[in-house]
């Protein structure tokens, strides 16, 4: 390779590297970026008197830091002010309209991160400086050069700072902690956390390691000669993005306050699906020469401000552990806390999974600790706050008996079982999976049903819901016509269902919803008869399903026989077309398409497909509709294979 050559691999090195990193959407393999990668860099190893300070290469330093250096911003890093609901928002955005009654605003989502400052001269990354105090940050520029979605090198000559967020996806956060816990080190207590202490690694390949990204949220120094004062914020970040930086999503140029509110409440919406975390909206006012006019507080501007969604991450109290037991017979302990509200609702309780996650945290009775909620998941417990500890914290212990029936318990690896399968906790758990809505969906007869029914004793297992009567509902308190009968009526109704929701019902260990619809495509009613080696021999199934339902199978032959007889469960048992394109494929659907997300699963299940919920990177194709959402987004940053509706027909 010569020079020439080595600048026309570099050219289409860095093209691959922006395809991947920040348009999402890859034009090479792996193993093609590797080799490339590896050809330019023996290269640059030859003859490092010609190096390109831009090439991918140099992103990682060689030798760790002592410690970082300060640097001055050239134009100061303002602090936002915060609104927290819309009667606030309306009285700030109607501040703006006496100066400016035909103002408009950018609307754009705010990052829950690390802000960074990057400082271009000539074209070329020189500087990356954390916010600090907002006039002086510590200058981390080598681990900044790590973050693939930073570019060296952007087509602008002019001086000009570039403004943004470094963060780091929920996936990758959870793993980060995990990787920390197998090495019993401190664990992040949020991915903002995790992102700050990754962008001041004094190792940048630590750094590197991360995953980090940034997000490019505004301008400093340089804003005047970019604008020339003759457009709005929204069409000057426009142009940032053509520098090769990540667009961000959902920035939107709203006219007026009802606008304003629509965007604010549909990242609301999408706060808990969206794979980085979000804690707000930045409102700004467009206009550069109105902003001037307007100027500044003591410590932040007048045009701008945040927009703050209610906090999901509290501080809480464990004032005792209460321990649950599930249908299986896990017990599960759970933290009984000081009440405290997140998202507007009063959380007093929080899952602390099994006992080996407690000895791993160090989680105590009486520790303050760390709690986050996602949509409507219970609360958990990220990391106690060791150092508010004063020694009157009590260690969590392990029961030695079920805790509600006394029975015998089994440690199976990190869980904890009771093997009593009379036990009521697992009697009543089983009766609320089995009337639940991917079960039999049993309308009204969730928790608070079962146990009032359980407790009169009414019934004491699934096949008792079926000898309910009229006379037996309305003698409970609280019981009128309507209610009965409708519970009734919905339990008749369950009559004659698809065999896989019966099979799911059942509560099988480690089979639910998607195994049961496989099996039951294959075999019918034969799955109740199936050899271990007839399981096996399906694509997926391994020796835990095998054995859990052979098991299953044989002590529970009379409770099938007897459900088989009062259901007459449907049975479809689907012809499989081998020859798909997505045949033993795992597909996501998502936004609104021409049919119920359902009934396409159906079609795309009788041509092999494996059904999911959620995108990971084992996902093979994202099939879209109209405001597909967060779903769509992380498909297109893992580089999955999506499909609007249209090209799934062609395929099909």
């Amino acid at each position: 390779m010569d020079i020439q050559q080595y600048q026309e691999q570099l050219a289409i090195l860095k093209k691959m590297a922006y395809h991947y990193y920040v348009l999402n959407e890859p034009m090479a393999t792996d193993e093609e970026y590797d080799m490339l990668y590896h050809q330019i860099l023996a290269f640059e190893q030859r003859n490092p008197n010609l190096i390109d300070p831009s090439s991918p290469t140099q992103r990682v330093g060689d030798t760790p830091l002592e410690s970082f250096s300060k640097k001055q911003h050239l134009e100061r890093m303002w602090s936002l002010d915060d609104v927290f609901s819309t009667k606030e928002a309306e009285e700030w955005i109607k501040r703006i309209y006496k100066n400016y009654p035909q103002a408009s605003f950018t609307c754009s989502p705010k990052f829950d991160g690390a802000s960074l400052n990057l400082l271009y001269q000539g074209g070329m990354l020189v500087a990356a400086t954390t916010r600090g105090d907002g006039i002086i940050g510590e200058l981390v520029t080598q681990n900044a050069k790590t973050i693939q979605s930073i570019p060296l090198q952007i087509p602008y000559k002019n001086e000009i700072e570039i403004r943004g967020e470094v963060v780091i996806t929920k996936e990758d956060f959870e793993l980060i902690n995990q990787e920390r816990l197998s090495r019993n080190e401190s664990l992040f207590a949020n991915p903002r956390n995790a992102a700050a202490g990754s962008l001041r690694q004094l190792d940048s390949k630590i750094t590197a390691k991360r995953k980090l990204r940034f997000m490019p949220w505004g301008i400093g120094a340089g804003i005047s000669q970019i604008s020339n004062h003759n457009q709005g914020f929204y069409e000057a970040m426009e142009q940032i993005y053509e520098f090769g930086f990540i667009r961000i999503p959902f920035l939107s140029h709203c006219k007026n306050i009802d606008e304003i509110e629509q965007i604010y409440h549909h990242l609301l919406k999408m706060r808990n699906e969206y794979p980085i975390m979000l804690d707000g909206m930045v409102i700004m006012l467009d206009d550069f020469r109105m902003q001037q006019h307007l100027g500044w507080t003591i410590k932040s501007p007048r045009f701008a401000c945040a927009y703050k969604f209610p906090a999901i991450e509290k501080s809480s109290k464990i004032l005792s552990v209460t321990l649950q037991v599930g249908r299986s017979g896990i017990i599960t302990p759970v933290a009984e806390l000081e009440p405290v509200e997140i998202e507007g609702a009063m959380i007093a309780r929080a899952t602390l999974h099994n006992f080996s996650e407690i000895e791993r945290k160090d989680i105590r009775i009486g520790d303050r600790v760390i709690i986050i909620r996602s949509g409507d998941v219970i609360p958990k417990i990220i990391k106690p706050l060791i150092a508010l500890r004063d020694g009157s914290e009590i260690p969590i212990q392990k029961p030695d008996v079920c805790p509600v029936c006394g029975g015998e318990l089994l440690v199976e690896e990190i869980f904890i079982k009771c093997q009593n399968l009379r036990c009521k906790a697992r009697v009543l758990e089983s009766i609320i999976h089995f009337a639940s809505k991917k079960a039999l969906n049993i309308d009204g007869l969730g928790e608070k049903n079962v146990i009032q029914l359980f407790e009169n004793h009414l019934i004491h297992n699934i096949l008792d819901l079926y000898s309910l009567t009229y006379e037996d509902l309305i003698a409970l308190e609280g019981w009128k016509e309507k209610r009965a009968k409708n519970l009734l009526n919905a339990i008749e109704n369950t009559k004659g269902i698809e065999l896989w929701r019966l099979v799911n019902a059942l509560g099988i260990e480690h089979i639910g919803e998607g195994m049961s619809k496989k099996l039951t495509s294959v075999y019918g009613l034969d799955i109740f008869h199936l050899t271990h080696d007839e399981i096996l021999a399906l694509n997926g199934f391994g020796e835990e399903i095998a054995n859990s339902l052979v098991e299953f199978n044989r002590t529970n032959k009379s409770l099938i026989e007897k459900m088989l007889e009062i259901l007459n469960p449907k049975v479809e048992v689907v012809e499989i077309d081998a020859n798909s394109p997505f045949y033993q494929k795992t597909i996501v659907l998502t936004g609104t398409l021409s049919q119920p997300r359902d009934e396409i699963a159906k079609i795309l299940e009788k041509k092999g497909a494996k059904m999911t919920s959620s995108v990971s990177k084992n996902t093979d194709f994202v099939i879209y509709g109209e405001n597909a959402g967060s779903k769509l987004d992380k498909a297109k940053a893992l580089g999955i294979c999506l499909l609007d509706e249209e090209q799934m027909r062609a395929m099909l």
